[in-house]
């Protein structure tokens, strides 16, 4: 499974999203410094997060980051280097 997947699958569980749209933005970044030792080789380490999802409803702007933060831990820990995220509630 891809890391896009990945994403895809863990987002669409947890927060039953009206609409979803994970982009894989890795290629506009190709050659950028992963770690100080080297480069990130496998390309998957950009994504662009739109999500709409009644979990947003009443929330800040920061908890919904939080949010996708969280869920996207183990995948932000392993590799991934950006999340870009728009996360609206239905209606906005």
């Amino acid at each position: 499974m891809t890391i896009k997947e990945r994403i895809t699958t863990k987002l669409s569980g947890a927060l039953a999203p009206m609409s979803l749209e994970v982009i894989d933005e890795s290629h506009q970044h190709a050659g950028h410094a992963f770690h100080a030792g080297g480069v990130e080789p496998r390309g998957e380490t950009h994504f662009r997060i739109k999500v709409v999802s009644e979990a947003f409803r009443g929330k800040s702007r920061l908890d919904r980051h939080r949010t996708i933060n969280g869920l996207l831990a183990d995948e932000l820990r392993g590799g991934v280097h950006a999340l870009a995220i728009d996360a609206k509630a239905p209606g906005e």
